[in-house]
């Protein structure tokens, strides 16, 4: 079965609300507006279950099937938040917040939602019930934790749990995915290395910290290539180096260090938090510094299981021939990891063309990929609860 006619027919409509979304980003947790904007669309469905505020900020509603006590529930869940940048791709409805953008799809996962929920709420062509869940703070806020300790998956008897991202770098409207971890677990560290400032003219009264940092930062890569199996995957990426002064001629008494490590395997992420430690202090002491490291777990491995990642590709290969089920895993992380803690679930990519990847000022969301994103998801529902 390839793309659903209803879709297909509403693709410049949910093309309008996916716009209007890009237009008017809000971050985190503040996306109270688009909240507003998915309450109305629903309600305007015919959609009367909607509960606000699941999360903080978060949407979940319930669109009953033909024999809604009688079968399961299926979660559908997207994302709302966008990003902290400039945006600069030039078109007529780029953002009309400065510095705010959607610059990872978002807009485009919260448009192709509710599209399948209109079509969902027009036909009921299902068993049970599909529950529609529109999160906040994606991008490090954490917003799917949250609706899961707001009780999302009791309180919706949620049996199980599907998401799905925009994936730049492969064909528009194909479909990406594999069994077991689909995308990374993110953690976090800090380092301040003291050493004892001075003439840059006279090193020798002095212990640089930048020399130290220079150290810990290639010493840092022996976790990937020394300690780590090489048939599993790891990143321990340095991203931000500052001392305390600023001056040609000066060296500083500290230098500050950020980072992220991505790991695959919880025992790869447990090695790699403590060989990183054990670098940092051993590395900095050796050249005469000290150091303190702050190191922070992120979001978990998103794991994709075996009978919804089964499901998904059935899904998948329903609406094309484009659909890969053996897809690489990304060492991006994503939180929809914690609602497939809670409940069996798959997540999976969708191809956005050959452009600007995401997290950059000139991403944009291919809406040619739209009918194929919302008849994924709504044959997810119709597949996974039939009649």
């Amino acid at each position: 079965m390839p793309i659903k006619n209803r879709l297909a027919d509403m693709h410049a409509e949910i093309t309008g609300w996916r716009r209007h979304l890009h237009a008017h980003p809000e971050l985190d947790f503040d996306v109270y507006e688009t909240a507003k904007f998915v309450e109305e669309k629903l309600r305007s469905f015919g959609v009367t279950d909607i509960t606000t505020g699941v999360g903080r900020s978060g949407v979940v509603a319930v669109i009953e099937g033909r024999e809604p006590g009688s079968g399961r529930a299926i979660g559908l869940r997207a994302d709302m938040d966008a990003l902290p940048i400039v945006e600069a791709t030039g078109l007529d409805y780029a953002s009309k917040v400065h510095g705010r953008m959607h610059a990872c799809g978002h807009d485009g996962h919260t448009a192709m939602l509710l599209g399948a929920a209109q079509y969902l709420a027009e036909t009921r062509n299902f068993n049970g019930r599909a529950v529609l869940i529109f999160q906040p703070a994606e991008e490090g806020g954490g917003g799917g934790l949250e609706m899961c300790r707001n009780g999302m998956m009791e309180r919706w008897g949620i049996d199980e749990v599907y998401g799905m991202h925009t994936h730049p770098g492969e064909a528009v409207g194909g479909f990406h995915i594999r069994v077991g971890a689909q995308m990374a677990a993110a953690d976090q560290f800090d380092i301040v290395i003291t050493g004892k400032g001075g003439h840059a003219a006279e090193p020798h009264k002095a212990v640089d910290p930048n020399v130290a940092a220079a150290h810990v930062i290639v010493a840092l890569q022996s976790i990937a290539s020394r300690s780590v199996d090489p048939l599993a995957q790891v990143v321990v990426s340095v991203c931000m180096l500052r001392s305390d002064s600023e001056a040609h001629n000066v060296i500083p008494q500290q230098v500050t260090m950020k980072g992220t490590v991505r790991s695959l395997d919880a025992d790869v992420r447990d090695l790699a938090q403590r060989r990183l430690e054990e670098i940092v202090d051993l590395t900095a002491r050796a050249q005469g510094c000290t150091a303190e490291t702050i190191y922070d777990r992120g979001y978990p491995v998103t794991i994709n299981s075996p009978g919804p990642t089964a499901h998904a590709i059935a899904a998948a290969q329903a609406v094309t021939a484009d659909a890969n089920p053996n897809t690489a895993p990304i060492m991006a992380a994503e939180d929809f990891s914690y609602m497939a803690e809670e409940r069996p679930g798959a997540f999976i990519m969708l191809g956005n063309g050959f452009g600007p990847n995401v997290h950059h000022a000139q991403f944009n969301f291919d809406d040619e990929a739209i009918p194929a994103g919302c008849s994924y998801l709504a044959e997810v529902i119709e597949r996974g609860m039939p009649i």
